[in-house]
């Protein structure tokens, strides 16, 4: 029997290329969750459905199910692809339909989205991002991933936004290393996410003393990125996470770059002043992800639900 408030039981995923991240939720409260290692799709798949048979069995049914999934995916809800994942360097993963399984077990709907968008969404919604407009949010571990949130939605277009593959300008301590993007080389990838640190160095960054040159080389480059979000689509703030980041020493590298690049060119006071504010940690630290996944799948349950009201006589 559904809660007197009526808010809806959901199920989330956050689907990492390490580990599958899964959560039955009362609106955004956890009832329960579980790790699931990232070995095959159908191994791992199988896993995450006997989980939510299991969770459902405990509690109550999902009303809708929302996946972040790592990418590049199919977003696009037009698309007979919807869901699936694109040519990528996850073996074997390339082609999967995420939703399909979760689909075929339960017949509940599907939301999908980037793992980044999803956790942009939560931190917009309920973390640093809060009563703001917009806000961009960047992850930086296995690969870097950047989502972008506008009067509270995730923005999409051609595919999603894949920041981790600009371009950027090598900085001068660094002209040697090729990066280690396959499609790109030296792209921010390449160049700043944790492989690629420990190409490098032949350590993670964590390990590295705090007086090298590491930190400042990795922050310059995130720090591009964080100066062309600023310029290219004004988000009001820029949430750096993932694992790279999680010891904080970047920030102030990066909100340096940030500000050398843009010289005083954009007037807000979070922005001329002090980036503190403008470029900042998670709010809700490790949990965006899959608290944005919840969100996705609340939203699926409502629009499902707005549909079935116009349909019925």
């Amino acid at each position: 029997m559904a809660p007197a408030d009526d808010t809806p039981t959901v199920g989330a995923i956050e689907a990492g290329g390490t580990k599958f991240r899964c959560a039955l939720g009362r609106g955004v409260e956890v009832l329960v969750s579980r790790r699931i290692a990232t070995t095959t799709p159908a191994v791992t798949l199988a896993a995450v459905v006997d989980f939510f048979v299991e969770a459902q069995a405990a509690f109550e049914p999902a009303r809708a199910f929302g996946i972040g999934s790592f990418g590049p995916i199919d977003v696009d809800r037009r698309s007979p692809r919807y869901g699936c994942i694109l040519p990528t360097p996850k073996p074997g993963w390339a082609g999967v339909d995420l939703a399909d399984p979760l689909i075929r077990r339960f017949g509940r709907p599907v939301a999908v989205d980037t793992d980044v968008n999803a956790a942009a969404l939560a931190e917009s919604t309920l973390g640093a991002g809060r009563g703001l407009e917009s806000l961009a949010y960047v992850t930086v571990g296995t690969g870097i991933g950047g989502g972008l949130i506008v009067h509270g939605r995730p923005v999409h277009g051609l595919l999603h936004p894949e920041m981790g593959h600009i371009a950027v300008r090598r900085d001068p301590r660094d002209l040697s290393f090729a990066g280690t993007c396959p499609f790109h080389g030296d792209c921010l990838e390449g160049l700043a996410s944790g492989p690629a640190i420990q190409a490098r160095w032949s350590q993670p960054l964590d390990a590295i003393p705090a007086d090298a040159d590491a930190p400042a080389i990795i922050g310059g480059y995130l720090g591009q990125l964080a100066a062309n979000l600023a310029l290219m689509v004004s988000s009001e703030r820029v949430v750096f996470g993932g694992g790279v980041m999680n010891s904080g020493a970047l920030l102030p590298y990066i909100r340096t770059r940030t500000q050398g690049l843009l010289n005083g060119y954009l007037t807000p006071s979070r922005v001329r002043d002090s980036l503190d504010d403008y470029i900042t940690a998670p709010g809700l630290g490790e949990s965006s992800g899959l608290i944005g996944a919840l969100l996705l799948a609340i939203r699926c349950a409502a629009d499902q639900r707005s549909a079935t009201a116009i349909t019925t006589p």
